[in-house]
């Protein structure tokens, strides 16, 4: 009787450490939120999803595109971009795939991102001769500098971010300051979308960097400027998104690739399981642009709105992952 309760007990044992060890696989995990909305809430869905699907000990850090995806190359940390803009640092991340240090998973924008230089629709319609940039250029008086109005301005991004290296350097290959405009630094994602606010509320004119899917695009109309050439990728990975460029060339901003990147050593310890479920992850920007626009409404954080799309829409995140992770985190709401 000793003897096979014994052996129960250490059957039980084992299974049970087969079963934490299963759980333990993914670990630690940090995971780069970065300061936009989009962002910020698909880091928050893929921690939710792998602490109470998977069992990992995940947290999130804030990040910007070009530190965060250099130092998955360069560091190995932190483990998971949920939102990686690839085409913001297209010979970065081919070194990081090519010297196997980081891993492509899911698309995370299926029809993917938009960015580029928008004006306002109301400025748009009353001077319909501005499609492109270099007509934007042509009218300083349109676009007023709010410190100098006998100077246009171009709104950039902050500091950090691939489009913000981007915008200057389309600032300098269209010649922007000699047309008699200054390049903005906003400073943070918020003054980038209060200046936007600001103007539509003045009804001003406003130039600038901005991208979508955004909740703000969806509050605000904007209009998109063309480039006026034709997209020449080789160019645009030469010195458009190379800061230190010295000459850059006009060029149209490329549709872009918005993709899940995990490095490597994450990627062979966190597990089949784990793995499967960020190779699948990938949502609509009519999703993402519904999901945001609940957010702003409600004021909600990226914690808040992965919740709130987890109760919403079982039909999707459902089939990215287990049923038995499934059965958790449907528990865990």
């Amino acid at each position: 009787m000793d003897k096979l309760l014994a052996s129960t007990c250490l059957a039980l044992g084992i299974l049970g450490m087969g079963t934490y060890a299963n759980a333990a696989d993914c670990g630690d995990v940090t995971i780069a939120s970065m300061n936009w909305q989009s962002a910020e809430v698909l880091a928050s869905l893929d921690k939710f999803i792998l602490n109470e699907g998977y069992g990992c000990n995940a947290e999130i850090i804030v990040g910007d595109t070009v530190p965060t995806i250099t130092s998955m190359v360069e560091k190995g940390e932190p483990d998971v971009a949920p939102e990686g803009w690839v085409d913001l640092l297209p010979e970065v991340v081919s070194r990081g795939i090519s010297e196997g240090k980081l891993v492509g998973a899911a698309v995370a924008l299926s029809d993917g991102a938009v960015q580029g230089w928008w004006i306002p629709k109301y400025v748009a319609d009353a001077h319909p001769d501005i499609k492109t940039i270099q007509d934007a250029l042509k009218h300083p008086e349109l676009f007023p500098d709010p410190e100098d109005k006998s100077k246009g301005a171009v709104h950039n991004g902050p500091q950090g971010w691939g489009g913000t290296v981007a915008t200057t350097q389309l600032y300098k290959a269209y010649g922007g300051e000699k047309a008699g405009f200054t390049l903005i630094d906003t400073g943070s994602a918020a003054g980038l979308d209060g200046s936007i606010a600001k103007a539509y509320e003045r009804k001003e004119g406003w130039v600038g960097y901005y991208w979508a899917p955004t909740a703000l695009l969806g509050k605000y109309q904007m209009v998109k400027l063309g480039h006026g050439v034709p997209a020449d990728m080789a160019e645009w990975k030469r010195c458009n998104t190379v800061a230190e460029c010295p000459d850059p060339k006009p060029n149209d901003w490329p549709k872009d690739k918005v993709q899940t990147l995990v490095t490597k050593k994450f990627a062979d310890r966190a597990g089949a399981d784990v793995m499967a479920y960020l190779n699948k992850r990938s949502w609509s920007n009519a999703t993402v642009n519904t999901l945001m626009a609940w957010m702003t409404d409600n004021q909600s954080s990226g914690d808040d709105g992965a919740k709130h799309f987890l109760k919403e829409h079982e039909d999707l995140w459902s089939k990215w992952v287990t049923p038995e992770a499934a059965t958790k985190i449907k528990s865990a709401l």
